[in-house]
């Protein structure tokens, strides 16, 4: 049996496929937050975890502060975001929008980010290093551990949340 020299050459998934497997998820996210009522979103939580607007608060956070950061090398600072200083917007209307606008910002930013750059070290909100494509990673990994948890909300009140696998 022949062994395939791994070369950095070598492309398991193209920056496009991976802004699309992102957009994906926030798709889905996007519908667990229209899925919540108004004041649940705000108020519900379990077993100590936060509300699911303060989660989504979070992921909004890491996406458009991230996307700036990967792109430019220019990073917010993490003390100044909304999930930590507590700064919700006060309806689901107010959170759809940030969403919304955030994920235009993925797609306008997303081109300026080279391959090269993908595979740059750098310091994530002057706080986490690691490569760029890293740090792309952990930020839509953050983003299905939180919506899993808005799962668990929607379920334990007897809403049935939209099929995880309805990304597109």
């Amino acid at each position: 049996m022949e062994t395939m020299q791994i070369t950095e050459s070598n492309t398991v998934i193209s920056s496009t496929q991976l802004l699309e497997h992102w957009q994906g998820h926030r798709k889905l996210t996007r519908k667990m937050i229209e899925a919540f009522p108004e004041d649940k979103l705000f108020s519900y939580a379990i077993g100590g975890m936060r509300p699911f607007a303060e989660l989504v608060m979070e992921m909004i956070d890491l996406a458009g502060g991230g996307i700036e950061g990967a792109a430019t090398g220019e990073w917010p600072q993490m003390e100044n975001s909304s999930h930590i200083t507590r700064n919700i917007p006060a309806s689901k209307e107010e959170i759809l929008n940030q969403w919304d606008k955030v994920t235009v910002r993925l797609n306008l930013l997303w081109p300026h980010i080279t391959p090269a750059r993908f595979q740059e070290m750098d310091k994530a909100f002057g706080q986490y290093e690691g490569t760029i494509f890293s740090t792309l990673l952990y930020f839509i990994d953050n983003e299905v551990h939180h919506r899993g948890q808005g799962y668990v909300y929607l379920r334990s009140l007897g809403i049935t949340p939209p099929p995880f696998w309805e990304r597109w």
